[in-house]
């Protein structure tokens, strides 16, 4: 199949004994440049995917078929094994057979399925979990929905901050005995959280954001992180310099005052301009 190196990359990944760190993916240019950068693997966070695709905040606001179409985009612009937030899969369980096919046909590499309930319920301003019955039938649904074996579906669980440590280990441990490939954890506060979670499954695991003094790749790798992130700083970054850049253009500045541009050489290499010329004098005799 046309992404089966992809997702057997991101396996060899989680199988293996290090723990790296992703780059942080939203949109084709942002995936050729973590490609070019040497990065093993990107990620496509809820987040991100809502700001980029909607300028709205990660409230549950985007739909699948908006997700999918980007990650399609990505699967095109670059070769990178991207793992993707799918939320809670869209829906119920039977929604989260079909969002494993959309993301399968759209090149992730893997994804994953959170025990979230979202959207937020009326009145109620705090995060709240489905019941682990619940979550266990969404793991299974995401195993059934999957047609190609080497997609990799991960259980994504925020207990340990949401409800309590007990409740993490216990749902770790019903989500291992659906068959997932690995278990995505945040609100993990601690060694101790990282360690008592480790320990009752075999699951590789992937670290969504962690404290400072949990920072040290060996160690995670040791307590079998295979994957730890570190939020979405390039969107960020991205942001900050479309607003200063239109903000001095506005104030008056030319665009030769302008700083921080990227360069003619850096533009070609991320937009493949060589592969483009190479291609038109090859299909339609231009010679440049």
């Amino acid at each position: 199949m046309a992404f089966r190196k992809r997702r057997e990359v991101l396996r060899t990944i989680l199988n293996g004994q290090s723990c790296i760190r992703p780059g942080s993916v939203y949109d084709a240019i942002s995936i050729r440049i973590a490609e070019d950068l040497g990065f093993e693997v990107g990620m496509f966070g809820g987040s991100v995917a809502s700001l980029a695709v909607l300028g709205d905040p990660d409230i549950a606001l985007i739909t699948l078929t908006e997700l999918a179409e980007q990650m399609r985009r990505m699967s095109r612009a670059a070769a990178l094994p991207v793992l993707v937030d799918a939320d809670h899969g869209y829906g119920n369980a039977l929604n989260v057979s079909r969002t494993v096919q959309e993301l399968e046909a759209a090149g992730a590499a893997g994804l994953t399925i959170e025990d979230t309930l979202l959207p937020q319920a009326f009145g109620e301003p705090k995060t709240q979990l489905i019941s682990p019955e619940e979550g266990v039938g969404k793991m299974k649904a995401a195993l059934d929905g999957r047609g190609d074996p080497s997609l990799v579906v991960m259980a994504r669980t925020g207990a340990a901050q949401v409800t309590s440590l007990d409740d993490a280990i216990a749902r770790a441990k019903a989500y291992e005995a659906t068959g997932v490939d690995a278990l995505f954890v945040t609100g993990i506060k601690s060694r101790g959280e990282l360690e008592a979670i480790s320990a009752v499954t075999r699951l590789p695991i992937v670290l969504g954001g962690a404290p400072e003094d949990m920072a040290d790749l060996d160690y995670l790798a040791g307590r079998r992180v295979r994957i730890a992130l570190q939020g979405h700083a390039p969107f960020a970054a991205a942001t900050q310099a479309v607003y200063e850049t239109l903000k001095a253009l506005r104030e008056g500045a030319s665009p030769k005052q302008l700083k921080g541009l990227a360069s003619a050489e850096l533009t070609a290499r991320v937009t493949r301009d060589g592969a483009t010329k190479s291609r038109a004098a090859a299909f339609l005799g231009l010679r440049t």
